[in-house]
């Protein structure tokens, strides 16, 4: 039976290590990620199979709840915090259980046992990341998050420690690393350049070592041309 994939969030690093060693105490949980910041997990639920998510309620810049309210097919939730005003409104959503800090590993894995069980029961866990599914990448760009549609991205470009979002009709810069970014995207993209990442779908032509992609010209790795050859124009 495959491990059920589990994410945690919160903004404080004893709540993460406190849940990080429990998680890793019970044989068919695996622990993708923990993370402080709430955007960022936006990015790992949108390209992960989530099967338990442990959000804490409060968080600078975004709460838990309404994280949760702004996931289209939430994973199974279990609310941390240290505020037992909140249970109410996390039942309200439809949560499995509601965590409150400090707790033992026994109320842990009361929890953890809930979770499992709707888990299975609604047959949610998954052996792989489907890249092909991904819609969309959530980033924060100019103080806002927000939703870029993978159909329109042309090309993404670094330029030092921001990144270009090319879209077919507008543009994003995103402070972000392009290998981070290169982890999000489906299969349908590609690394071309140490500073560009092409949708294959969008490429119209190569000359020499440049693609052509609408308007633009995207330089091509020579050590990376056959390769890109191959998987854009098929020989």
């Amino acid at each position: 039976m495959s491990k059920l994939k589990v994410l945690i969030v919160d903004d404080e690093y004893l709540a993460l290590n406190l849940l990080s060693g429990f998680i890793e105490q019970i044989s068919d949980l695996e622990l993708v990620d923990s993370i402080k910041n709430p955007i960022e997990a936006l990015q790992v639920l949108s390209t992960n199979s989530i099967d338990i998510l442990f959000l804490d309620i409060q968080m600078p810049s975004l709460s838990g709840v309404n994280l949760l309210k702004s996931l289209k097919n939430p994973p199974v939730v279990i609310f941390t915090t240290a505020y037992s005003e909140f249970a109410l409104e996390a039942f309200d959503l439809n949560v499995v259980d509601y965590l409150l800090k400090p707790f033992s590993f026994e109320r842990f894995l009361q929890a953890v046992n809930k979770a499992k069980e709707l888990c299975y029961k609604e047959n949610r866990t998954t052996e792989h990341i489907d890249l092909e599914k991904i819609e969309f990448v959530t980033v924060k760009t100019e103080g806002k998050i927000v939703k870029i549609f993978t159909d329109d991205i042309l090309f993404v470009e670094g330029m030092k420690e921001y990144v270009r979002f090319r879209c077919i009709n507008d543009n994003h810069m995103v402070f972000e690393r392009m290998k981070n970014i290169e982890k999000l995207l489906p299969d349908n993209f590609i690394r071309v350049h140490k500073s560009f990442i092409i949708a294959k779908d969008k490429v119209t032509a190569c000359h020499g070592n440049q693609l052509e992609i609408g308007s633009f010209k995207v330089p091509l790795s020579r050590d990376k041309k056959e390769e890109v050859i191959l998987a854009v124009f098929g020989n």
